[in-house]
């Protein structure tokens, strides 16, 4: 069986002094595994393998509504856009631009380009923000729940072959801290809220 799908050879990678363990290939498989455990299949299966240019991120390809406005999109109050808003704060993301949101023809919207994800420092940078400071859903701190007891376990283990284990570890404590505020994050003061650019 085959499929298309999204390439990112770790030979193409630009090292970053703000993620300097590990790959950002192995950032995004971490995300996957995230979304996969949440149950709300946000991320595209994403996988390590061996390609053209030796080993790297292969993503299934998603098909898209090209007539959504993603402006529009990244600020409504569509559920997947808030389950990828909580997802986000669970992964740190660092770049949640509106180009990183896929809506596709059947309505679901799926996240992308997590590979600046998982810092040990506070990086949340999003255009997600429409919730910030907002009750978290009872569906959102159900889930949770669960992968807060998924992150000690086999989860966790997964985890451990693309993040350092300070990385793993500040995730279990960002997942504890949203179960603890049963709140939406707001945005830090020490570091800019909003991507740039932002689409």
């Amino acid at each position: 069986m085959s499929a298309l799908c999204v390439y990112k050879p770790v030979r193409g990678e630009r090292p970053l002094w703000d993620f300097p363990d590990g790959t950002l290939a192995g950032r995004e498989v971490s995300a996957f595994l995230i979304s996969e455990a949440t149950g709300w299949d946000l991320v595209p299966p994403t996988v390590l393998r061996d390609g053209p240019y030796g080993p790297g991120m292969a993503q299934l390809w998603i098909d898209v509504d090209e007539t959504v406005d993603l402006q529009v999109l990244a600020h409504s109050d569509h559920p997947d856009v808030q389950r990828l808003c909580v997802l986000d704060a669970v992964i740190n993301n660092a770049d949640r631009k509106g180009g990183h949101l896929l809506p596709t023809p059947e309505g679901r919207v799926y996240g992308v380009d997590h590979g600046v994800c998982f810092s040990v420092d506070d990086k949340l940078r999003t255009l997600l923000w429409q919730w910030r400071g907002e009750p978290l859903t009872p569906e959102a701190l159900e889930v949770l729940e669960r992968l807060q007891v998924d992150l000690y376990g086999s989860l966790g283990e997964a985890l451990h072959e693309h993040l350092t284990r300070r990385e793993v570890r500040r995730t279990i404590q960002r997942v504890d801290q949203l179960l603890r505020t049963g709140l939406h994050p707001v945005p830090s003061e020490d570091w800019p809220a909003i991507p740039w650019p932002p689409f």
